[in-house]
């Protein structure tokens, strides 16, 4: 069923009101009212879609994570050579990040629902599929001695940890990346994980 304002259903606008929210005060800072007034949609219209800002989030968060996930593996599974694979998924990271600031600030900001959270069982079933679309192509290179045998955290943390931490300070306005910067990125990640 749509509404007026631009032709958008109910649910629509309000994923599109709590992101703009949620990037700019946070979840925590949010409230109900807030979320609200920025879609546009009466109490009743709110609550026939979402039981809570708790049930918004979850559902955004793990919509913004699948799509996050898409695409880091859509780009991994084009890159047969290691260290094409490692240095092209820092560049998307951030690229994905300039591209989609607001739902980027979502993903590195906010705690991920817990798996009885609104949102917490789907994120858990992206993540086990995500890690395991990952694990498929880095267990031959790490067969040929090309990629050191990580635990996810920490190859989570090698590959991408320097990116979001760049991003945290694009985000908040403290340094713009250059694109040398992201290359110095990309080269890093692969001095971090492939075998000596």
């Amino acid at each position: 069923m749509r509404t007026g304002k631009n032709g958008r259903d109910g649910r629509s606008r309000i994923i599109e009101g709590a992101l703009r929210r949620f990037s700019q005060d946070g979840v925590s800072a949010t409230t109900l009212a807030s979320l609200r007034e920025e879609s546009g949609v009466s109490v009743g219209s709110f609550y026939h879609h979402f039981a809570s800002k708790e049930h918004v989030f979850g559902v955004l968060y793990a919509e913004t994570l699948q799509m996050y996930q898409d695409a880091f593996v859509a780009e991994l599974v084009r890159h047969e050579e290691a260290r094409g694979g490692i240095e092209a998924i820092v560049a998307l990271h951030m690229s994905w990040c300039g591209e989609h600031p607001e739902r980027a600030r979502l993903l590195i900001s906010e705690r991920p629902p817990r798996r009885d959270e609104p949102g917490g069982p789907e994120v858990s079933e992206a993540r086990r599929a995500f890690f395991r679309q990952v694990a498929d192509w880095w267990k031959p290179h790490m067969k040929a001695q090309l990629l050191q045998p990580v635990p996810a955290t920490m190859c989570y943390v090698l590959w991408l940890g320097p990116a979001q931490e760049m991003c945290r300070l694009w985000f908040a306005g403290a340094h713009q990346p250059t694109e040398d910067e992201i290359k110095g990125l990309c080269e890093a990640a692969w001095n971090s994980l492939r075998q000596e």
